[in-house]
């Protein structure tokens, strides 16, 4: 497949997949209730068109807008978030699809018939990457709201095994690499990547353990059955913070929770025993399902409880590709080239598989799950590497630095194209809305 073709099909599928999205939530859930972490879904659609428009057709072709009064409504630096819920700045439902689909049509037109230079293939892949990244959070969405599991889902599988049973990987003291190379728009043909990732770097590791698997629910109700929320020892002062202000509000659960938290935050224990809410059902809890929606605070707490701890970024990364100096770069845990069936991603799986699951998808040190399932916490603040340029976007990367933490490997609802090893994500440590998981490392390193 060449370059234009590559591209068409990326921004073919990316885009029948967020009209897909769009339209299986019908009109009355379009107007989502408000929510801090989500966005309305016809904003989204609408802003990624935007976003085609300022750094493709414009940058590249000086074209003007589409609708130049729209161009503020769009702009996500200049529509303050609780803005994007009033009905009175914004076209209706057919007038935004016109749009998205005019500019859709737009790309393609300039993907086949414009020079294909380094610029425009660099700038125009950005621009999908973006749009696979309002994928995942249109599919959080659904879950924050009580809404149905969105489109193509599948069935939940029946495996069982013990995650126990696989225990710690041994990872050995040495030297490895870091990230991707900050090359020209020329190697991005082949490996884009975001500003944060770059530029990649060499570092001495030393030796650690890692779980093979992440943290199950079992695991974590045995921390909650144990008082681990009412035991200020195990909290740092930020947790004991987050426990002593956080106000749980399950926006669109139909059950509000308020008051300090005692457990996850889509969890309930019935006279039938723990249950979680999964999109907009209450099923029972799995043990053997990976543990989610927990805050940075949660994990950390645990890991103190468990006498583990979280691993930093950079420990994350090693186990997960094991990339050394000298030897051929290694995008994904099990090689360079993507296979979607050896991970849970795109909205398929939705966590609800075994820790234990996926054994294809292992790394070279026998890590499970590293890609997709869910994003997992490092010990490590966001912060850029040195050398660090911005990109394109200038508010990509740059505004989470500083005081938001690092986590890592995507999750059930990313996009598989736009993900690898070196993907770096900021998310608040407060955050429990998005697909967010973790695994621990031991103590005696």
């Amino acid at each position: 497949m060449d370059d234009r073709d590559s591209l068409l099909q990326a921004l073919d599928d990316t885009h029948h997949r967020m009209h897909e999205l769009v339209e299986a939530l019908g009109n009355d859930r379009l107007q989502v209730p408000y929510h801090p972490g989500v966005n309305p879904p016809l904003w989204e659609f609408g802003h990624c068109a935007f976003f085609y428009e300022v750094f493709v057709r414009k940058a590249l072709d000086g074209v003007a807008s589409y609708d130049p009064s729209m161009d503020e409504i769009w702009d996500s630096f200049h529509l303050d978030h609780e803005d994007r819920w009033r009905a009175d700045l914004f076209p209706g439902k057919a007038d935004t699809l016109r749009y998205v689909d005019a500019i859709h049509q737009a790309i393609r037109q300039r993907i086949l018939e414009q020079p294909l230079t380094d610029q425009a293939h660099y700038l125009t892949k950005y621009a999908i990457f973006h749009q696979n990244m309002h994928l995942e959070s249109m599919i959080w969405c659904r879950q924050t709201e009580g809404y149905p599991v969105p489109p193509g889902s599948r069935p939940e599988p029946t495996a069982s095994a013990d995650p126990a049973a696989l225990g710690d990987a041994d990872i050995p003291a040495g030297r490895y690499t870091i990230g991707m190379p900050a090359h020209s728009p020329e190697y991005a043909r082949r490996d884009f990547a975001f500003d944060n990732e770059k530029p990649g770097f060499e570092v001495h590791v030393p030796a650690f353990r890692i779980a093979r698997t992440l943290v199950s629910n079992g695991d974590f109700r045995r921390f909650v059955e144990d008082g681990g929320y009412q035991r200020p020892e195990l909290w740092t002062q930020g947790g004991r913070k987050w426990l002593t202000t956080e106000q749980d509000l399950n926006f669109g659960s139909g059950e509000p929770q308020r008051g300090t938290p005692a457990h996850p935050y889509y969890w309930r224990k019935t006279e039938n025993g723990w249950e979680e809410r999964h999109f907009d059902q209450w099923r029972p809890l799995h043990d053997d399902y990976p543990v989610k929606h927990v805050t940075y605070w949660e994990a950390e707490a645990y890991c103190r409880w468990a006498g583990r701890r979280l691993p930093s970024e950079v420990e994350w990364e090693v186990a997960a590709l094991g990339n050394r100096p000298g030897e051929p770069h290694r995008r994904y845990p099990w090689g360079d080239t993507l296979d979607s069936s050896r991970v849970d991603m795109d909205g398929t799986g939705l966590a609800s598989q075994p820790v234990t699951a996926l054994p294809e998808g292992d790394s070279p040190f026998g890590c499970r799950q590293m890609l997709g399932t869910l994003w997992e916490w490092t010990s490590d603040q966001f912060f850029p590497y040195d050398g660090f340029a911005i990109d394109m976007y200038p508010f990509m990367s740059t505004l989470q630095f500083g005081d938001h933490k690092v986590t890592k490997g995507g999750s059930c609802g990313t996009s598989s194209r736009l993900i690898r090893g070196s993907y770096r994500q900021a998310y608040l440590p407060n955050r429990h809305d998005v697909f967010v998981g973790f695994r621990t490392c031991a103590l005696d390193n």
